[in-house]
């Protein structure tokens, strides 16, 4: 098999990328190790920045999204007796869109496997190759068992962080890796209800940090911070439906409650791995960098990430050029850590451990958001997204 660009994974990443190449005349294989029922069954974040609508829109997979996402334009963020409305059109003119990922992902597999360059799943023993000369390979195993060999110019690794990818780059370059993991973690609920707020609800209290989301207009996804050791089978829906209502109680403001059809537990962890290349083989999305959700952005990175990419690449592979290509991990790394800091700040400021001293710097940091136009503004700026080259 031949190709320009070997995509190990097909995630959000991954098929975005092929998409984006398509567009420009560059060829391209995905391969992903998961069935296609599993990877749009994938329940993930569903918040998705202003640059990445665009995005989508721009290589035609913004159909759906545009007849049934949710524009919003805020969030709300809460503590004890106050619900204060961030308006983010009014503080840097953007706004963010409500669309899950795994919708996002089968938009972009049913074009993919409509029109688009080859798209593989279930392929096995997946090893790149030769990456640090011109002309790379990535050996698999197909569904049907046969060993394969894909023949390319360049591999891009967007294979999550248990993938392949990223351990040649590390240890090729004797790169660099920065970790937290985070005390708590989220218990996360989708529930057949219409949601009981117009815009996402952000909400510190003394038990413990709250989230009301939404997926559409009948379906809710709702949050509640536990300790990472709790275990699921332990919290029946009434105690969700209850440490919601109490977390995010306001007078005059009532949650509504249905039958909850999905719950899980999600721990929380900071994740950023440099460089983001070793010769012929890029990385991008989870497998560089895995951000906690409070922020929403990690799909939004990944899509910064190959946007990035998709340029070098169109460069690399149709201008002979390397510029850009070069430039990649450099430039995409100045923009995750900032997504980074921003998450690690909003996990920070929310989320309570116990600590009567760092609670009342949160409350003072939520009060300072609420009423300061100059810091409800670089929260808004944050929160719709920077500029993909910063």
């Amino acid at each position: 098999m031949r190709t320009q660009v070997g995509i190990i994974g097909a995630g959000p990443a991954g098929l975005l990328l092929s998409r984006m190449l398509a567009v420009q005349g560059i060829e391209s294989v995905v391969l992903e190790n998961r069935s296609r029922d599993y990877v749009e069954a994938r329940i993930r974040a569903g918040i998705l920045e202003q640059h990445t609508v665009d995005t989508l829109r721009e290589v035609g997979m913004g159909a759906r999204l545009d007849r049934e996402g949710l524009e919003h334009d805020g969030i709300y963020l809460q503590y004890p007796g106050t619900r204060h409305k961030l308006d983010f059109p009014e503080l840097c003119g953007r706004n963010v869109w409500i669309y899950g990922q795994s919708e996002v992902v089968k938009d972009l597999i049913a074009a993919q496997l409509d029109d688009g360059p080859p798209l593989l799943f279930e392929v096995s023993d997946v090893q790149p190759r030769d990456v640090d000369t011109d002309s790379p390979s990535i050996a698999f195993t197909d569904a049907d068992g046969v060993a394969q060999v894909l023949e390319c110019d360049v591999v891009a690794g967007t294979d999550g962080f248990h993938g392949v990818s990223r351990p040649i780059v590390t240890a090729a370059t004797d790169g660099q890796l920065w970790e937290r993991t985070y005390p708590f973690a989220w218990l996360g609920i989708l529930a057949d209800v219409a949601p009981s707020t117009d815009d996402l609800i952000y909400a510190w209290h003394p038990d413990g940090f709250a989230m009301h989301s939404m997926r559409s207009p009948s379906v809710s996804r709702l949050y509640i911070q536990v300790d990472p050791t709790e275990k699921i089978e332990d919290w029946s829906d009434d105690r969700i439906w209850e440490a919601l209502a109490t977390r995010m109680a306001l007078p005059g403001w009532e949650l509504q409650t249905g039958p909850v059809t999905e719950k899980s537990i999600l721990p929380m962890r900071s994740f950023v791995s440099s460089p983001m290349r070793h010769g012929r083989l890029f990385l991008a999305g989870d497998a560089a960098h895995i951000v906690p959700p409070t922020g929403a952005k990690g799909l939004n990175l990944a899509v910064a990430d190959v946007t990035l990419l998709a340029r070098a690449l169109v460069r690399l592979l149709a201008e002979k050029e390397t510029d850009l290509a070069d430039a990649y991990s450099d430039k995409a790394l100045a923009r995750v850590w900032r997504c980074t800091h921003f998450s690690w700040w909003m996990t920070s400021m929310l989320h309570t451990h116990g600590d009567d001293f760092d609670a009342q710097l949160q409350l003072s940091q939520l009060q300072r958001v609420c009423t300061s136009e100059a810091a409800a503004r670089e929260l808004a700026e944050m929160y719709t997204g920077l500029p993909v080259a910063l």
